[in-house]
This record gives C-alpha cells, sequence and structure tokens, in this order.
C-alpha cells in the first residue's frame, strides 16, 4: 500500500515547516502500519495555475499527479492563513480538478478507491473550517473521506507561538494524528478488498 502526503506549505526548502513537523507525526503512523509514504513538498515544484493535468510550458504537476494516481492515501497538509488554506493547497486542488473527468479503464473517476486525509496548522484558530474546504473538494474529486480522517494544532483565539515554538497540545495533535492514520489505513484496507464498482453501463 502507497501513500504520498503533499505539504502545502508556503515556505520554500529548506525552510523549517510547522506543517512538516506536525505531518510527520501522521506519516510515521503510516510508515508504521506497513503503507510505502512518501512527502512532497509542493513548492519544490513549478505548479502552474489551471484546471487542467498538464498546463504545459514547464509544468511539473503532472510529476504530482502521477504519485498521487499511484497512491492509496493521499494527504493534503496546510497551514492556515486567515482562517483559510493556504494558496498552495488551493492551487493543489484547482490542478486536482481535472480528475474528476478522468477514468481508470473501468470508467471510474481516476481518484475512485483512493483515500484521503487532512493536517493543519495554524496559531491562530479556524482548523476545522479549513479541514472542510479540503475535504470537501477531495469528495467531489471522488476520494474516500474516512471518519475522523484529520489532525490539526493551534494556539486557540488570537495570535501565538508557532507548533515547533511550544509544546502546548502536541500530545492531543499526535495521538489524533496517529488515529487519522489508522482510519485512513483500515478503509484503503477495505477499499482493496472490496473496490467500489465501476459505474452501471446504459
Amino acid at each position: 500500500m502507497r501513500a504520498v502526503a503533499l505539504n502545502c506549505t508556503l515556505k520554500p526548502a529548506p525552510q523549517p515547516s510547522n506543517t512538516a513537523a506536525l505531518l510527520a507525526v501522521v506519516t510515521e503512523a503510516l510508515d508504521a502500519a506497513g503503507v510505502e509514504t512518501e512527502t512532497v513538498r509542493v513548492l519544490d515544484y513549478d505548479v502552474k495555475p489551471g484546471v487542467t493535468s498538464d498546463e504545459g510550458g514547464g509544468d511539473q504537476w503532472p510529476a504530482l499527479r502521477a504519485k498521487i494516481v499511484a497512491a492509496d492515501i493521499l494527504v493534503v497538509a496546510t497551514p492556515t492563513w486567515l482562517g483559510q488554506p493556504s494558496s498552495v493547497a488551493k492551487r493543489v486542488l484547482e490542478r486536482m480538478d481535472a480528475m474528476i473527468s478522468e477514468t481508470d479503464d473501468e470508467g471510474r473517476p481516476v481518484a475512485c478507491n483512493k483515500v484521503a486525509g487532512v493536517v493543519v496548522t495554524g496559531n491562530e484558530d479556524g482548523a476545522h473550517h479549513v479541514i472542510n474546504e479540503i475535504n470537501g473538494p477531495l469528495v467531489d474529486i471522488g476520494f474516500t473521506i474516512p471518519g475522523q480522517n484529520w489532525t490539526y494544532w493551534n494556539m486557540g483565539p488570537g495570535p501565538g507561538p508557532s507548533y515547533t515554538e511550544t509544546d502546548h497540545k502536541h500530545d492531543w495533535s499526535a495521538s489524533t494524528g496517529r488515529l487519522a492514520a489508522a482510519n485512513l489505513v483500515a478503509v484503503a484496507k477495505a477499499l482493496r478488498a472490496t473496490p467500489v464498482p465501476p459505474p452501471p453501463s446504459e
């Protein structure tokens, strides 16, 4: 079983990423469950704006799309800015829009029989809104969303330190992240054993 985690931080490598730190809790739990897991920082790629699977002109989204299609599990990780997912996360979702009309050999959307989860960080509140902003489009694209497919961390109301600058509530975010990973694996295994059938023929 394979997983790909997309870190949608606004910080290019090699800058430290708070989102990467919490995402690592989930990916380590996936690894421990026997899932081959790859983490990608989206800013390492030149992802052009658009809603097709290849916008040309050096667009590197096709390489990321190939990783998503090859995986059983997708994890989208994003910081919170102004109560919203990062612009990088929104671009990823826009580029994945094309997958709605792309089908496998049996006529199912290419995201069908794949599961997805979400990781959110931010030193202010809004995590549940951000989780919904990610999960909603993933459902549209065809992913299966397990119950409690997410973890998040924030300081609560008002500005404050970032995830890596404090130990505040790390234990809760970590245990929730490990549970999210277990839920992702369980549902991915169930879909592998009993896949969603292809659409009925007319």
